[in-house]
């Protein structure tokens, strides 16, 4: 799974990067064919493609504060046998790790979402975007302009994950509900991992103008004064 979406970042960044604009920048004038839409465009590539290389690493979201998600705050409220199971923080973390562990193959499937928006998204004001003082801009702006359709993609890997769970404690705690409210706890996990996403890929995008001389990537290099 890793090298397949590593894969698909990679080639999203090395051959769909085509000449999309006519805006100019000054700071890119010895790479005639490249507009700051393209450089919006780099920039969300490459910082989606790092955040999802540590997302599906192992661990990717359980060991990461940033990323991880959190119980669903419904399970907190069911009583009961959610109370006897979940008296201890040894319980707390071992079910809270395994919806964690559900998150990688929603990711996996998100990954692709996610390089077709920025590959055919539009630009409106991509100076603001890059040129501005939120570190954070592109991927706020991807963010927005993607809703909630990541949601949408990751519910079923959610859904079936939960009623097929290989983890003990997940199977006890459906078999012990009857009317368990599946869909829901996959609704909460699945906001929370759109979240997680794009916080991972803010982190990245942070990074990159912190350093964009790391990316070895002219049109970013220029497009952040770097000569």
């Amino acid at each position: 799974m890793i090298e397949v979406s590593s894969l698909i970042g990679r080639r999203a960044v090395l051959g769909g990067m085509t000449s999309i604009g006519v805006l100019s920048i000054a700071g890119c004038a010895g790479y005639p064919g490249f507009s700051l839409e393209e450089a919006v465009r780099r920039l969300l590539f490459l910082s989606s493609d790092r955040a999802f290389a540590r997302l599906l690493a192992p661990g990717g979201f359980w060991d990461d504060k940033v990323t991880r998600l959190a119980l669903p705050e419904s399970m907190g409220t069911r009583g009961g046998v959610f109370a006897r199971i979940l008296t201890g923080p040894l319980m707390k973390d071992r079910l809270q790790r395994a919806f964690n562990d559900m998150a990688f193959d929603a990711a996996t499937r998100a990954a692709p979402a996610v390089a077709d928006a920025v590959r055919t998204i539009g630009v409106r004001d991509a100076l603001a975007l890059i040129r501005g003082s939120d570190p954070m801009a592109a991927t706020s702006f991807l963010h927005q302009q993607m809703g909630t359709s990541l949601v949408g993609i990751m519910m079923p890997e959610f859904n079936d994950a939960i009623r097929v769970s290989r983890e003990p404690l997940v199977a006890e705690i459906l078999g012990a509900l009857a009317g368990v409210d599946v869909g829901g706890l996959a609704s909460s996990l699945a906001y929370q991992a759109d979240e997680a996403i794009f916080r991972a890929i803010g982190r990245e995008e942070a990074a990159i103008r912190a350093d964009p001389r790391s990316t070895n990537d002219p049109v970013l290099m220029a497009a952040f004064g770097i000569k």
